[in-house]
């Protein structure tokens, strides 16, 4: 059964961009989608459909790898 995660990603502009998280991302064990929603200026949401669970800091790291950062969760508190 396959997982798919969502969570923003800061700094990404244009298609380089989005080809460059895609493939760090793509690279992670049990990864078979990336889809990105790239949002100018603001924060790029994107999806990761994997065989389990990806741990936060993979994710992290693989974003970190690309060049751009994993927006911070806020709290609704």
């Amino acid at each position: 059964m396959s997982t798919t995660s969502t969570f923003g990603v800061d700094g990404m502009t244009c298609g380089h961009c989005v080809s460059a998280v895609s493939s760090e991302l793509s690279a992670l064990p049990g990864v078979h989608d990336v889809v990105v929603q790239l949002i100018v200026g603001g924060s790029s949401t994107v999806s990761v459909t994997s065989e389990a669970p990806l741990p936060d800091a993979a994710v992290n790291d693989a974003v970190v790898e690309a060049g751009y950062a994993v927006t911070p969760r806020r709290s609704l508190l």
